[in-house]
């Protein structure tokens, strides 16, 4: 695995430009290991121009900010891609104008889309990847690179509560509280601080959620549902987390209309059965137990419903 840190470092040097992008529709991981990369990169290589790119989003605006670019400053740059497994999901990015392109991701492999591709399905996260970049390596370690770090680890591992939760998990964080002396305990407000709207539009979740027979739970969001409580889809989605520990659901989904983009975005989660496959047959995909899918209509959420209901029988079939 040396050889790959190594060659990710010297790549980079290699590059007086350099471009890092991650997935649309980010969430703290996301964004957590793309602008700390970008510190990381400035702290160790001061004269390079390195630009993190995307859509911003005002939830996680507190991570830093985003730059704006034309082609003429990425000439002959290298592009980074965080926590992003497919080329179709990198935002904001044309790969033609970029010479050679580095490929950082956590999630199963669905495509090779970069020069370089460093792909670890047992990590935690894109940040704890980072992490094992700069330990292995030359790269000098910032303290606000630490706390972006710091919260895309404790966002993708549910603070430290998801499966993909190791001992090198805690390992790396010890070692980056203990080099760094951030205080992680005020990371915790900006995760977490919620806009009343936000907690009466969770209690509307609560009140609604469906359950299936064999203990699927879902909620079907709807466009006036959104307008009522005033709250986007991707803030629906990420509200997914707050139905675990549930005791008579063991997988479960948000489904909320998406007027942009003309479709309804679906986020799974799991307590046991295996949801990614199931979404990689409604085009989408991501981890085992969490991932994501795009339908075109209801209709196809039913089926979708339908599919991660017969999963969950089959789990709870095997486990009894």
């Amino acid at each position: 695995m040396y050889s790959i840190y190594k060659k990710i470092y010297k790549k980079i040097k290699q590059y007086d430009t350099i471009v890092i992008a991650r997935h649309v529709g980010p969430d703290p991981d996301a964004l957590a290991s793309q602008l700390a990369l970008k510190d990381i990169i400035l702290k160790t290589f001061p004269q390079k121009k390195v630009y993190a790119i995307g859509c911003p989003t005002s939830k996680f605006r507190y991570l830093g900010n985003l730059d704006k670019i034309d082609e003429s400053e990425i000439k002959d740059a290298l592009l980074i891609v965080t926590d992003t497994p497919d080329k179709k999901r990198v935002d904001a990015c044309d790969f033609l104008n970029f010479k050679e392109s580095i490929k950082i991701d956590h999630h199963p492999f669905i495509e090779k889309f970069c020069t370089i591709e460093f792909i670890d399905e047992k990590a935690s996260s894109a940040s704890q990847m980072i992490l094992e970049i700069v330990y292995h390596t030359k790269f000098k370690m910032t303290k606000e690179a630490a706390q972006k770090l710091y919260i895309g680890l404790v966002a993708d591992t549910g603070r430290f509560l998801f499966p993909y939760t190791t001992p090198r998990t805690f390992d790396l964080v010890s070692k980056l509280i203990k080099d760094t002396k951030i205080d992680f305990t005020k990371l915790y407000t900006n995760m977490y601080i919620r806009p009343l709207k936000e907690i009466k539009f969770l209690s509307y979740i609560y009140s609604n959620i469906q359950v299936t027979e064999h203990g699927f739970g879902y909620l079907k969001i709807t466009d006036e549902i959104l307008n009522e409580y005033n709250v986007d889809p991707a803030t629906a989605g990420n509200m997914v987390n707050e139905l675990n520990y549930i005791e008579e659901i063991v997988a479960w989904g948000l489904f909320s209309v998406d007027k942009i983009n003309n479709n309804i975005r679906g986020t799974l989660r799991s307590r046991g059965p295996i949801v990614n496959e199931i979404a990689a047959n409604y085009g989408g995909g991501g981890h085992a137990m969490a991932s994501g899918v795009k339908l075109e209509n209801f209709e196809m959420v039913d089926k979708l419903i339908q599919d991660l209901d017969l999963i969950c029988k089959n789990y709870n079939d095997n486990s009894n």
